[in-house]
């Protein structure tokens, strides 16, 4: 069955609505696994002319976004959180090198924070994964790939600190 945004959305919105901690995050990334695997709905939003960050739902009350990304040739970024906010990422084409921090010092306006590597894992076509508030993690992309991920604000306007590793 092909899904639409608007379900998608709606779906999403209800699971924020009614559980809006790490419990409804929970159930929107096994619903975003299953428009993971939607052919149809990948094809739709995800063409190969979508570019690094494109947003294409932004609920006006909650004010989640749903952010489609395709980058193209390898990519990696610093080890980062997402602020007040919480993000899922969900892998659509291509392998996501992903990396999770504890952090050893806090970070600051005038100075980086401190953090060591805890774990290693991919992220492969179907895997959707839930970030809360706080969760230092890093990506690494050595080819290609795309994704879907909903973040709980936009996060292209939210200041955040800088990590080091140690």
């Amino acid at each position: 069955m092909s899904h639409t945004l608007e379900q998608f959305a709606s779906q999403c919105h209800g699971f924020l609505k009614s559980s809006p901690g790490p419990t409804g995050r929970q159930k929107v990334a096994e619903a975003l696994q299953q428009i993971l695997l939607d052919e149809s709905f990948i094809a739709k939003y995800l063409p190969p002319s979508t570019g690094e960050r494109e947003v294409i739902y932004q609920d006006p009350e909650m004010g989640f976004c749903i952010v489609v990304h395709h980058y193209l040739g390898p990519k990696s970024s610093d080890p980062h959180d997402h602020a007040h906010s919480w993000a899922i990422y969900g892998q659509v084409r291509g392998r996501t090198e992903m990396r999770d921090y504890q952090k050893m010092e806090d970070a600051s306006a005038d100075k980086p924070g401190k953090v060591k590597v805890t774990r290693s894992y991919a992220l492969t076509p179907g895997v959707a994964h839930v970030y809360n508030e706080g969760d230092i993690h890093a990506p690494e992309r050595k080819d290609s790939t795309s994704l879907i991920r909903i973040e709980g604000t936009d996060m292209s306007k939210v200041k955040r600190f800088k990590f080091e590793v140690v």
